[in-house]
């Protein structure tokens, strides 16, 4: 498909992605960074993909897109034409991207292209089926810094009779012909979330997936392509893509008989039926995805930068995660004024930035039994309200966030009592409680309009600057009987709509406060999330070892500026597992720092180590939050070394981490050679508690630090060290 015709594309301006159209052709361009897109209209009116991959030459041209054809008389072509958005018609054997049904039980849907727009950053392709008014925009945006590519579909109905979409993708992203492709994947359950797994691509399909009605811990909606056998993360081609959805979601990845690869993803097409009446519209997520040279490592730090500066709410210089301390450790439901402006005083006084109260101050909220949905402060626990407590935090020098789960109710609460019909849930059929509660009903108006009034009424009469937002179960029983029949599979789409819209008026009502997503640990997260909250729950086990492998398997996909890593007790609840607090501190220090610990059980000692250990971090958490995340020893597989490298954005400073679960036989620690440092650059060791390396010198240049490397002294059990490097000089 690829031609070297001279001149036939402009070259954009420094830092704008360019999007191009070719007349002749009829060939669409795009270009941003280090990456080049291309698709074209066909000779039978399909929209094709042409090239994926590394930028090419201005003068690298295309010629015009020609469908495929099968190696047999009875295959279709569309089954051999590597197609943009693909509908279930003409004998298509593929996973299809849009699949309807009409009204006259016609469900056959065949897409060609109409008409086009470009924009600035992108353009907007318009298909049509063949005989009937159904129309489909497909969006697409490149991002000019990361050359990743946003792609999403508007279907419209502007036939006279309804249409059932039975499955919609957002997009397909077709890659290059070939057998000798990889695939990672991100699996997990509760407190084991981030399992990284890799399988060879072979002929048939693997399908990623939530039906639970929320992102869900099973497997989190993002992908990693690899070609060939790449001996290390820092090398070969790489794929990647992240839906934005935060609903029941399907990412298929799929070998077809002619060795094409594509990946699919959108709804979860499982129990889907979206009725469009005439005139109306459904609008598919964002589907994102992205391509490096530089290996798996070197996508994630792609989509680490695209999700800093892209996605986050205050993106495109998103303010650093404060210190927190969170109070559900020490004190469970048991929450009152006393107790919690004790251990204020205490979080105060090791440089604790945000305190946090937890679930228990609300309704009759004693146990998890009761009180959900029953948002009022408890006047038994606060009997002059939260104001006096929010006072004294205020007062010592820390901000005041609060736990709520809006989306919840006990069926032992005033609400529920009141509005029953309120639920998820079959009429006669019976109502499945997951940890005694029920999950309201979101996509319900008056649901939406209950959950945003009492939210916007707490953030008016409380001086808040945080919100915990937990959502603690998944879905059963997905009915909504207050739709008409043919309309209630669209519980799917407007639950997740509706969450959304109250997250954005939040934040437009009350712009200072910040959100965090949580979900019985880490299982609501997705760009879709992430463009509404600042930073994300990763797990609820914070047992410190356990954490290597989660918040490292959390990192491919999403950047550790949103990945919130506690200190908490030793034993840790998990696995009973002892480890040193400075162990604890090191592993949580490696995303967005807080305590959970009990603080009241702390000694002296305890105290000073944390204090240290969290100014030390103030020092290094814009690094280590925004800047450019290198696995430089994977804990995976059983490892008993692991270390990650975290550089500046302008290559100033640098901080590393080692992590030693048990010594063998009295061996060394594996020397560890940094990554991403100005190798000109002169970079100044300054180690983080005591830590020790073996004949380090204390000024070396860049490429010394990446050549000849850090040799830790680590012995022992669970034993762990950080260091900084800062530029000496340029």
């Amino acid at each position: 498909m690829l031609l070297a015709v001279g001149a036939a594309w402009a070259a954009p301006p420094d830092g704008v992605s360019s999007v191009r159209f070719d007349a002749g052709s009829r060939v669409f361009r795009m270009d941003a960074a280090g990456v080049t897109y291309a698709f074209g209209v066909n000779d039978r009116q399909e929209l094709q993909t042409l090239y994926w991959g590394g930028r090419l030459q201005e003068s690298d041209g295309f010629v015009a897109a020609k469908a495929g054809h099968g190696v047999a008389s009875f295959e279709a072509p569309a089954n051999a034409t590597q197609q943009e958005f693909s509908g279930w018609g003409e004998g298509l054997y593929s996973e299809p991207a849009l699949k309807v049904s009409f009204a006259d039980g016609n469900r056959d849907l065949v897409l060609h292209y109409v008409s086009h727009e470009v924009e600035r950053d992108g353009v907007v392709v318009t298909l049509k089926d063949i005989s009937r008014d159904v129309f489909v925009e497909l969006h697409y945006s490149m991002d000019a810094s990361t050359g990743v590519l946003g792609r999403s579909a508007v279907i419209l109905n502007r036939t006279k009779a309804p249409v059932m979409i039975e499955q919609a993708a957002a997009a397909s992203w077709n890659l290059p012909v070939g057998s000798d492709y990889r695939l990672r994947y991100l699996s997990g359950r509760w407190a084991a979330e981030w399992t990284l797994n890799e399988q060879k691509i072979a002929p048939g399909k693997t399908v990623l997936e939530s039906r639970r009605g929320s992102t869900g811990h099973q497997n989190s909606p993002w992908f990693a392509i690899e070609r060939g056998d790449a001996k290390d993360e820092d090398t070969g081609e790489v794929w990647f893509g992240a839906l934005a959805w935060s609903g029941s979601w399907s990412i298929s990845v799929e070998q077809d008989q002619l060795r094409q690869v594509r990946v699919t993803g959108g709804f979860n097409p499982f129990d889907f039926g979206y009725r469009l009446a005439p005139g109306e519209r459904l609008t598919t997520p964002v589907f994102y995805g992205g391509y490096s040279q530089d290996g798996i490592d070197g996508a994630s730090r792609l989509l680490h930068r695209f999700e800093v500066t892209r996605i986050l709410p205050q993106a495109p210089h998103p303010r650093p995660r404060p210190v927190l301390y969170n109070s559900w450790e020490a004190t469970g439901f048991a929450v009152n004024e006393a107790g919690q402006v004790a251990l204020a005083e205490k979080a105060a006084s090791i440089g604790v930035e945000r305190f946090v109260m937890d679930d228990g101050w609300f309704g009759q909220r004693k146990n998890d039994h009761a009180g959900l949905g029953d948002w009022y402060v408890n006047k038994q626990k606060f009997p002059n309200g939260l104001k006096p407590l929010i006072d004294k935090v205020h007062g010592l020098g820390m901000d005041f966030g609060l736990w709520v789960e809006p989306e919840m109710v006990n069926p032992d609460s005033d609400l529920y009592r009141k509005h029953p019909e309120w639920v998820l849930n079959f009429p006669g059929r019976p109502h499945t409680e997951l940890r005694n509660q029920l999950v309201l009903n979101l996509a319900r108006s008056d649901v939406r309009d209950y959950v945003l009034g009492f939210l916007d009424d707490l953030l008016k009469q409380n001086d808040i600057a945080f919100l915990k937002w937990d959502y603690n179960r998944n879905w059963a029983e997905p009915g909504w009987d207050a739709a008409a029949t043919e309309d209630q599979k669209k519980v799917y789409v407007t639950y997740v709509e509706n969450l959304y819209g109250i997250l954005r008026e939040l934040r437009a009502r009350h712009p200072k406060v910040e959100i965090e997503s949580c979900s019985g640990g880490g299982g609501r997260v997705d760009l879709g999330i992430m463009l509404l909250t600042d930073e994300v729950w990763t797990s609820d086990n914070t047992d410190p070892f356990d954490r290597l492998t989660i918040q490292d398997g959390f990192s491919y996909a999403y950047t550790p500026g949103v990945m919130m890593a506690w200190v908490t007790d030793s034993p840790n609840w998990v696995n009973q597992r002892t480890t040193s607090l400075e162990y604890r501190f090191l592993s949580s220090m490696q995303g967005g720092l807080g305590v959970g610990a009990n603080l009241g059980t702390w000694s002296p000692e305890d105290f000073a180590v944390a204090k240290e250990m969290i100014a030390a971090y103030k020092e290094v958490r814009e690094t280590v939050q925004h800047g450019d995340l290198y696995r430089l020893i994977s804990p995976e597989g059983g490892s008993e070394a692991s270390a990650t490298e975290s550089v500046s954005v302008d290559k100033r400073q640098a901080v590393v981490f080692a992590f030693l679960h048990s010594s063998q036989k009295g061996y060394p620690f594996p020397t560890v050679k940094l990554r991403g440092l100005d190798a000109a650059g002169q970079y100044r060791l300054r180690p983080i508690h005591g830590a020790k390396a073996e004949a380090a010198p204390e000024v070396a240049s860049g490429a010394s630090w990446m050549s000849r490397g850090l040799d830790v002294v680590l012995r022992g059990d669970f034993q762990a060290a950080g260091f900084v490097l800062e530029e000496a000089s340029r």
